[in-house]
């Protein structure tokens, strides 16, 4: 079991001193140099499981001379501050044991490790290839500072096993080192290897010698990038790589740039070749057009049409002519006269009495059709111009009542309209609560000026 332990730090020992040979994978998520810390994922969870052993690669005066191994168990917290830095606070728990003392006094000793809360400084030897934007495998090292609560229990030569009725406190400093390995964008195996030096020599639950305790915790983990898919993990991202593709980047766009120029230029040859062949071809065109242009603008009578489309030809000098330029007829002034009857008026006024509308609407009521049926009648047959004049009470803001006249009138002759009258005979306004015809003290006056009144001429 001795030849295990000691064979397992020097398995870490020798991964490490690989690290210049670590694997390297491209970065699918190109990342602009001197981006901001948004841009990437920089917080990440760990667990992680393993063993716990008094025995560790510093070597020194040990109170035990037999170490054993028990499992340990871990969780942490990171924030990637840089690309290389990382602030990390762990919590560790488990078991570590050992046999026969150094000084004959005890058998063996076991003690239980409630809490290790350290907070460290996590280096990773960073990614600076020139070729590859981000590290596959990233070793790194740790050191901090923390605090241990723990319970020892021992157990004397021939005798029984003593616990300490309490649980001990002490500060230590762990060294650590390992290395990632990048499987997904999200997720990292922690392969670690830790020494945690205790201030105090009660680990083992007593005082031996000059020298402080120690133990060790070599594990296995996950760490779990946390933050959005799209950005890439601060701890793979390699700067260097970065500022070598943003350069090869502007030169392909400097090269895009000089090659559409040539391309432009070319063009421009060419058009301008193309434009004197058709300059030359428009000047040719302009004359046969101008010559075209004299004989269909010629006009020898000056009638205003020219002399190809002149049907009636040498038009006395004055004389209106139509689109062929034959003379218009003379039109004569004649003025129709309307002659409105008493009945006429009898049939308007009647529509009036009857005409009602919905309160505070322009809806008109069913009882006014008949009415105003007559009234469409008579200037469908006489062709009457009809002036309506909507008015309302003085209830109401000044805009909502002269929109209700207007819109009052304006029923009445889109009614008489539907009814076959033609439209341009009839004039619809609306005036409001202007022009009372009686007084808007009482209901009877207000329902008096609530009125469309029809003016037939």
């Amino acid at each position: 079991m001795k030849s295990f332990l000691k064979s397992t730090p020097l398995l870490f020992t020798g991964v490490l001193l690989a690290g210049s040979a670590f694997a390297q994978t491209p970065d699918p998520n190109y990342v602009k140099p001197f981006s901001g810390y948004d841009a990437f994922r920089t917080w990440s969870v760990g667990v992680s499981g393993g063993i716990m052993t008094p025995y560790t690669i510093f070597k020194g005066h040990d109170d035990f001379i037999n170490p054993a191994v028990q499992f340990g168990y871990g969780v942490n917290v990171k924030d990637q501050i840089l690309p290389s830095l990382g602030i990390q606070l762990s919590y560790m728990g488990g078991t570590i044991e050992a046999n026969n003392s150094a000084s004959g006094l005890y058998s063996n000793y076991t003690t239980s490790l409630h809490y290790g809360i350290d907070l460290s400084a996590q280096y990773i030897l960073a990614n600076i290839s020139w070729m590859n934007k981000q590290n596959a495998i990233q070793p790194y090292i740790s050191t901090g500072f923390g605090l241990a609560g723990y319970v020892p229990t021992f157990t004397g030569v021939g005798g029984s096993p003593v616990t300490v009725n309490h649980t001990i406190t002490n500060g230590y400093i762990p060294v650590g080192m390992g290395f990632k390995f990048n499987v997904s964008p999200a997720i990292n195996i922690d392969l670690g290897y830790q020494v945690n030096f205790i201030d105090g020599d009660n680990l083992d639950g007593y005082n031996y010698g000059t020298t402080n305790d120690k133990f060790s915790y070599a594990h296995l983990g996950l760490e779990f990038a946390l933050g959005k898919k799209e950005k890439p993990q601060l701890a793979t991202h390699n700067p260097v790589s970065s500022m070598r593709d943003e350069y090869l980047m502007d030169e392909q766009r400097l090269q895009t740039q000089e090659d559409a120029e040539k391309a432009r230029n070319e063009q421009m040859r060419r058009d301008l070749e193309a434009t004197k062949g058709d300059l030359a071809a428009t000047k040719n065109a302009l004359n046969q057009t101008n010559a075209n242009l004299a004989r269909f603008t010629m006009d020898s009578d000056g009638d205003g049409v020219p002399d190809f489309l002149d049907k009636c030809p040498n038009t006395p000098l004055g004389t209106k002519v139509d689109g062929s330029g034959c003379p218009l007829p003379v039109a004569t002034n004649t003025v129709e006269k309307v002659y409105i009857t008493e009945q006429d008026r009898a049939i308007v006024k009647e529509a009036i009495k009857n005409l009602e509308f919905d309160f505070a609407k322009a809806t008109i009521r069913p009882h006014s059709f008949a009415s105003l049926d007559k009234v469409a009648e008579l200037l469908v047959a006489k062709r009457f111009h009809l002036k309506l004049a909507g008015y309302t009470d003085n209830v109401g803001s000044v805009a909502f009542n002269l929109k209700l006249s207007r819109d009052r009138a304006g029923s009445v002759k889109t009614y008489l309209v539907g009814k076959g009258v033609d439209e341009s005979l009839i004039q619809a306004e609306g005036y409001g609560k202007a022009n009372p015809i009686a007084t808007n003290k009482t209901e009877k006056g207000r329902q008096i000026n609530r009125r469309v009144e029809f003016t037939l001429y």
